[in-house]
């Protein structure tokens, strides 16, 4: 077993790292970062939705009912409505951070524990397991993180704060990981019931927090933002694919 808890430790810190992938926009303009940050906000919305209906959904649906997998999305996507009132009405109104930006951190906070608790009982079943469930989750995370990112920036974070707040939120996978390992049947209990629910707030940020800031670019830039959201969701698609083959 301890070997199995270094893999697992291991491989989420190398998750957790994604959260820095911000860094690289410490050495461009404020109006390229602007620009970048439209583009990462589409990108961020077509892989939040590629993410629900193509993966967290259809996984929920393959070992739960449909009636019980819809009404916890359902909880998801509801409960992130009063989730982003509240942030709303504290926050707004105080300071230049749109309320979003905070939903869309918690939300990939509990995304990423619960790929923590994921990646735990892949590796408790076997290290080659492991090591292919951690390649799969980079490979989906990276782009996403990037999106995060993009979003933070354009909700009014600098880039120095939505670096930090982007890697405090990706490494919440670490104690995901640690507690998948402790408590792995629970874990293997509780993951169905997290999944739809994780699928329901993605659902929420992207179609009522990311789609509406797409929609106030016009002209090119509206375009490209759109071609942008389908590259987004192309990608999860071509992810999905390949995770089947």
């Amino acid at each position: 077993m301890a070997d199995e808890f270094l893999w697992i430790v291991g491989s989420a810190v190398v998750d957790a790292l994604l959260g820095f992938v911000g860094v690289f926009s410490l050495w461009i303009t404020q109006q390229d970062m602007e620009n970048i940050a439209e583009i990462l906000v589409a990108f961020a919305a077509g892989t939040l939705l590629g993410g629900a209906f193509l993966h967290l959904l259809p996984e929920s649906l393959a070992t739960m009912g449909g009636s019980q997998v819809f009404l916890l999305a359902l909880a998801g996507f509801v409960l992130f409505i009063f989730l982003e009132a509240y942030v709303h009405w504290h926050h707004c109104k105080k300071c230049k951070i749109h309320a979003f930006s905070y939903v869309i951190m918690i939300g990939d906070g509990l995304h990423n524990f619960l790929g923590g608790l994921t990646l735990a009982a892949s590796y408790l079943v076997s290290i080659p397991l492991g090591i292919a469930t951690i390649i799969a989750i980079v490979a989906h995370e990276l782009p996403q993180q990037l999106g995060i990112f993009g979003v933070l920036v354009k909700g009014g974070f600098t880039r120095n704060k939505a670096i930090i707040y982007s890697f405090m939120a990706q490494a919440t996978i670490i104690p995901g990981a640690i507690v998948g390992f402790i408590l792995s049947g629970f874990a293997e209990w509780v993951i169905p019931l997290l999944v739809p629910f994780a699928a329901g707030n993605f659902i929420y940020i992207a179609a009522a927090d990311l789609i509406p800031e797409m929609h106030k670019s016009e002209g090119l830039k509206g375009l490209r933002n759109i071609a942008v959201f389908f590259v987004g969701i192309a990608l999860m698609w071509a992810l999905k694919l390949h995770g089947s083959e």
